[in-house]
């Protein structure tokens, strides 16, 4: 699905502040991996996240997805491919927007956007059975201005409009990390569903250690810029999270 060869970042090269953020790293993803990527502050994990969803293009190395060197595409050209949850539950919707405007946008999302945005009743019942399934009562409220409600419910509702359009690879970059325990317990679990039910790839930057246990098939950490280890399914099933911190000294 994914395969990463010998990627290279440098920030700020040849300058004091130089930052090699990626040496060397080499990555296969197979179809269907839930892949937790954990690592200390400065490891390079966000920018590995950030180099397959091409917001950030490597000097050097290449990245394949489905056998198409994407490596030179702009982000907007691997949207046929991925989606992204934000840290920041307010950066996938727009606040001013109902809850139905902003599903009809994300039906949009790699699609010519045209001025007038269809709602029919069809599609206000589809939408209706997708916010059903939180289990939230939203979805009565689809008129509802999505600003008026808390970050948690809009974390969540994010993760479903990433499905309302074609997507094979969902990214994830510390999607509860701004959220209470509650909500952050209701993103992971609705993340996880998503994830199963629509046969996604998914890669998800977290510095909790108790989900990079309870969710996913496979850990790699980041060390240095570089894979320090990749832990399968049987390895990670025998981890606890004791081992992980060990992990960061």
């Amino acid at each position: 699905m994914i395969e990463i060869k010998s990627l290279y970042k440098t920030f700020n090269a040849g300058r004091v502040n130089e930052v090699k953020s990626l040496q060397n790293v080499n990555l296969s993803i197979n179809k269907g991996d839930f892949l937790i990527l954990l690592g200390a502050n400065g490891s390079g994990k966000s920018t590995l996240l950030n180099s397959i969803s091409g917001s950030i293009l490597a000097e050097s190395g290449s990245i394949e997805i489905e056998g198409i060197d994407v490596s030179r595409f702009p982000e907007y050209k691997r949207s046929p491919w991925i989606a992204r949850v934000f840290q920041n539950p307010l950066s996938g919707t727009a606040s001013d927007l109902t809850i139905l405007e902003n599903f009809r946008l994300a039906t949009l999302r790699t699609q010519s956007k045209n001025l007038k945005i269809g709602i029919n009743n069809k599609f206000k019942s589809l939408v209706k059975d997708r916010v059903a399934l939180l289990g939230m009562g939203l979805e009565h409220k689809l008129d509802q201005p999505i600003g008026t409600l808390s970050g948690g419910q809009r974390q969540a509702l994010t993760l479903l409009m990433c499905v309302m359009d074609d997507l094979k690879i969902l990214l994830l970059d510390e999607p509860t990390a701004a959220l209470d325990p509650r909500s952050a317990q209701l993103v992971m679990q609705t993340a996880d569903k998503v994830i199963r039910d629509f046969d996604l790839t998914a890669i998800m930057v977290t510095h909790n250690m108790k989900d990079a246990l309870a969710y996913g098939n496979r850990i790699v950490q980041m060390n240095d810029g570089k894979v320090a280890r990749d832990i399968s399914t049987e390895q990670k099933s025998k981890l606890a999270v004791a081992d992980l911190y060990e992990w960061f000294g």
